[in-house]
């Protein structure tokens, strides 16, 4: 009798509940395949990174035959978007997967992740590391966070009434 009364407690626990919702539990699990491909895009030695970053070389290339901008010019604009580009769902992952966390430290560690491939960087002979990625990098976290406080803000959750009160 005294077991049923002790699992029954349980059963009939006033404590609210802390389930995690699936898109925060998505938004982690993706964090680890987007962490993984980060690296591999900044950490590899450039000369296989250029097989999939080639692409900014080729959009800077037809902007500067199509127009009157000059080759260095429009890749150092396309390489800027494209490292906002790369940072964009590390803002939008982060915010998903912690949808209470502050904007403030997840710019945070978007600069913070950003900064230390960029020191990475140093030690590898291939790669040169920029102040200016840091600055595209953290504008690229800043714009994913942002785009999903928006998202949240336009399309809240729907709210469900729980019981307050267990009758017996």
């Amino acid at each position: 009798m005294l077991r049923l009364a002790q699992g029954a407690s349980r059963k009939l626990s006033l404590m609210p509940s802390s389930r995690v919702p699936p898109i925060a539990i998505f938004a982690r699990v993706m964090l680890v395949p987007y962490a993984l491909a980060l690296a591999l895009i900044v950490w590899l030695p450039a000369t296989a990174a250029s097989k999939v970053t080639g692409i900014v070389f080729r959009f800077a290339r037809y902007v500067s035959e199509h127009s009157t901008i000059s080759l260095a010019t429009s890749y150092t604009v396309f390489e800027f978007l494209a490292n906002i580009a790369l940072f964009v769902p590390l803002g939008l992952l982060l915010v998903a997967a912690w949808p209470r966390s502050n904007a403030w430290v997840v710019l945070l560690l978007g600069y913070s992740a950003s900064a230390t491939i960029e020191l990475v960087q140093t030690l590898l002979p291939s790669r040169y590391p920029t102040l200016s990625d840091v600055i595209a990098n953290t504008i690229g976290t800043a714009i994913g966070c942002l785009a999903v406080r928006l998202f949240v803000q336009r399309h809240p959750a729907p709210r469900t009434v729980r019981a307050s009160t267990v009758e017996a």
